[in-house]
């Protein structure tokens, strides 16, 4: 006889342990029929049998299969012996459980499902599936339940707290699962070392291709489909444009640093928005540098007219609320060293101060003769030889500065520790290294080849006569960890206080050897000071968009604004600035 399966109802499963089956019954072969069921045949109607059938529940597994391109089987997850008691502490199973949660637009049930019914991120990531040199602290997990759903993210923690850890795990847990198959991560050129060092301390089966080389090299890196992730830096972007645009896509492109977009006009801005991409993710610790509308700039990239310029930040602050996750280390680092400040406000010596009046008069009347041709460069110009006068008298070398931090160096050296000097000038740098020599000062700054720079932080960590390391803003600022410095001193201030928070952050960070001394300086009764009164009241704002209250000062000076340094007049009245 031939049976034909015409129902099974698989309902029934999940509730008694029995099913019905349903068999149809093909009358030209009844005579093959054993005799109990060839009576059946007889009977008309019907022409089926349904028979209730016992059947034990079905025990159900999952597997996940690594892709072969992402190497062999992970290692195991170290064991709790192996962690640090403070991390222990900050990973302990029976008080922390995060889950992954979706997304405010996510509206399918189906897909809000699929995350609410992940077990605990610290349960899936002890399971013996992923290895870390270190157990990741609590809010590092939040972290990465926050990108590991979102197609568009912003991860604006404060330097220092882990943003590079965080977005390679997910990144890891992406791969692993199956849901992205590359990546594209785009970073400033001296931080490309620095993610190749943490992609092999975090995620060390993941097979990393740096793009590098002449332009065929880079043509040929770029075709490869085998590494999963690749690392690029925002120059080389410029430089390989049209190679992105033989039709090369990514599942996921990550910027770090990524306040490098800001300016939708800029063409590092226009070439990242036009690499096609599924996922859009944005690292940076000050994602509001100049204007609320840096906001705008970034999320053109993460979704493109989400946000308009000019928006009001209230209303700023309550489109971006599910896009952007902001810690700073007073939040979750309960145990960190206290970071203290400073300021130093400092009278000029008189070969300062006379050379700045007179600097300062001659050039507000040049600045007035211009009349209405004045333009922003002009005012920009003034304002940086006065603070240049402020470190030192061009004719004399005098400089109140120079014998404050003199003074402060020696208790440095007494006590065996270590300093960083920051500066906005190569040249005041220079001059400081010669007038510091008994402290054996070290340099760092544009102007040191990149090849050199690695072994000027090395001897500066293990030499112990090198007390003092004299950094630039723009070289030390980003990429670096000095945790093991105690002391920091800013010679002269930074327009953007977030910059100078980074700066300050190069030591105050995960690891620090104690408390984080700030020595601010600041010229009083100059272009310093009030400077330092406008950016002050920039704060706020900042809170109110991003959501925090404690966070550091992003905002620079508007062209409006460096004009209101100084009172520029004609006979027709208050000069108004005109096009750059």
């Amino acid at each position: 006889m031939e049976t034909a399966i015409t129902t099974f109802d698989f309902a029934r499963l999940a509730g008694p342990a029995t099913f019905d089956l349903t068999l149809q019954l093909t009358p030209s072969i009844l005579p093959a029929v054993p005799t109990p069921l060839a009576g059946l045949a007889a009977l008309e109607p019907p022409d089926a049998v349904t028979l209730r059938l016992g059947c034990r529940r079905p025990r159900v597994f999952s597997f996940t299969f690594t892709d072969p391109a992402l190497g062999a089987d992970p290692p195991r997850l170290l064991s709790a012996a192996s962690v640090s008691s403070s991390r222990r502490r900050c990973l302990s199973p029976s008080s922390t459980k995060t889950h992954l949660k979706p997304p405010r637009d996510v509206i399918k049930l189906q897909d809000r499902l699929r995350y609410l019914l992940q077990p605990p991120l610290e349960s899936l990531l002890a399971s013996d599936e992923l290895h870390f040199p270190f157990a990741p602290f609590s809010y590092q997990f939040q972290g990465v339940a926050f990108l590991y759903p979102r197609y568009s993210a912003v991860l604006a923690d404060e330097m220092g707290l882990g943003k590079t850890m965080q977005a390679i795990t997910a990144i890891r847990m992406l791969l692993r699962s199956g849901e992205t198959r590359s990546v594209l991560l785009v970073c400033p050129k001296p931080l490309v070392t620095n993610w190749r060092r943490e992609f092999n301390l975090w995620a060390p089966e993941i097979p990393l291709a740096i793009i590098e080389g002449d332009a065929a090299k880079r043509r040929w890196q770029w075709s490869q489909d085998q590494t999963p992730v690749k690392v690029a830096n925002y120059e080389l972007l410029m430089r390989d444009r049209d190679m992105l645009d033989e039709g090369l896509a990514f599942d996921l492109v990550v910027l770090d640093e990524a306040q490098r977009i800001k300016n939708t006009a800029s063409t590092t801005n226009q070439i990242v928005r036009s690499i096609r991409r599924a996922r859009s993710w944005a690292l940076t610790g000050t994602p509001i540098e100049n204007t609320p509308d840096d906001l705008v700039g970034i999320f053109e990239f993460l979704s493109p007219g989400y946000l308009r310029p000019g928006t009001p930040p209230r209303r700023m602050s309550e489109l971006v609320r599910d896009h952007i996750l902001r810690r700073t280390k007073d939040m979750v680092l309960t145990d960190l060293p206290p970071k203290m400040f400073r300021d130093a406000e400092l009278d000029l010596s008189p070969e300062q101060r006379s050379t700045y009046e007179l600097a300062e008069n001659e050039g507000v009347m040049q600045l007035n003769d211009m009349g209405q041709s004045i333009t922003i460069q002009h005012v920009f110009e003034l304002v940086l030889r006065l603070k240049q006068i402020c470190n030192f008298d061009p004719a004399t070398g005098a400089s109140s500065k120079l014998e404050r931090l003199e003074a402060d160096l020696e208790e440095v050296a007494a006590s065996g520790k270590k300093a960083i000097v920051f500066s906005q000038w190569v040249k005041c740098l220079e001059i400081l290294a010669h007038q510091l020599q008994r402290f054996g000062p070290l340099q760092y700054h544009g102007q040191i080849p990149s090849k050199q720079r690695d072994a000027v932080l090395q001897q500066f960590k293990e030499d112990k006569s090198k007390h003092v390391i004299l950094m630039s803003y723009g070289a030390g600022s980003v990429g670096l960890n000095l945790q093991f410095c105690e002391y920091v001193f800013l010679f002269d201030r930074w327009w953007n206080p977030a910059v100078e928070d980074q700066a300050i952050n190069r030591a105050h960070r995960i690891g620090a050897a104690g408390p984080v001394t700030v020595t601010r300086m600041l010229s009083l009764a100059t272009i310093e000071e009030r400077i330092n009164q406008i950016l002050e009241h920039k704060r706020a704002l900042f809170a109110q968009i991003i959501g925090e209250s404690s966070a550091p000062a992003s905002f620079g000076l508007s062209q409006a604004e460096i004009f209101s340094l100084f009172n520029l007049r004609t006979p027709h009245g208050v000069i108004q600035p005109a096009a750059a």
